[in-house]
């Protein structure tokens, strides 16, 4: 994939700014939305609510580690450690999620009725995805590879999101309980498939072209 030429020293100094907001939004959203959820999720007994809230926690330190290395001096130099963080964070998604869902299908316990965690998932997917284009195309236009494998970490959020959301409505009106357990095991595919990306953009010196293909 062809990479847009460097942009100039005031147009990257804007758009550093502009990732830093992106990235201080998406962390103040993610605190909110791991309190709500985990708050939820524990009233309803719904591990899958639980695990949607931690995952807000690991997106904190996702993008928490993107926020602090475009607070130096030179961020480039970060590029290697920062992608590093990402790339165990989408891990450490992967592992609890694939936990948490078999722990679900064979102890086949029944959860409750979840208004809050409705709200907080279908918020979810609204916001994210907008949170995740923005910074996907500073980062882009930027060159950054943690940029871009952080807008990857807020999209896999936001299929999360859209999953617990099918799961708590299904089993709202069905008692589908199963249904949020079998959408977060594809969902941890996903999240190791781009932790491995991640990981190989650090070892390949921060492979830009391969974290910034869009269809794959």
């Amino acid at each position: 994939m062809t990479i847009a030429p460097a942009a100039a020293p005031e147009r990257r100094r804007l758009l550093q700014r502009r990732i830093r907001l992106i990235v201080g939004v998406t962390i103040a959203y993610n605190v909110v939305e791991a309190i709500v959820a985990i708050t939820a999720g524990s009233l309803a007994s719904s591990a899958a609510l639980i695990g949607f809230g931690l995952d807000s926690v690991i997106e904190v330190l996702s993008a928490g580690a993107v926020a602090w290395q475009f607070t130096r001096r030179d961020p480039e130099r970060w590029e290697k450690g920062t992608l590093r963080v990402i790339a165990v964070a989408f891990f450490a998604l992967a592992a609890y999620v694939t936990a948490s869902s078999f722990t679900a299908l064979l102890g086949g316990e029944e959860v409750g009725h979840s208004p809050l965690g409705i709200v907080i998932t279908a918020a979810s997917v609204v916001i994210m995805p907008v949170l995740s284009l923005a910074e996907r195309r500073a980062g882009r236009e930027l060159g950054s590879a943690t940029a871009v494998a952080d807008s990857k970490q807020t999209l896999i959020c936001t299929y999360l999101s859209a999953a617990v959301l099918a799961g708590l409505v299904l089993n709202s009106f069905f008692g589908w309980w199963w249904a949020d357990a079998i959408a977060g095991l594809v969902i941890a595919g996903f999240a190791v498939r781009e932790g491995i990306e991640a990981w190989r953009g650090d070892t390949c010196a921060t492979s830009v072209d391969m974290l910034l293909d869009d269809d794959d």
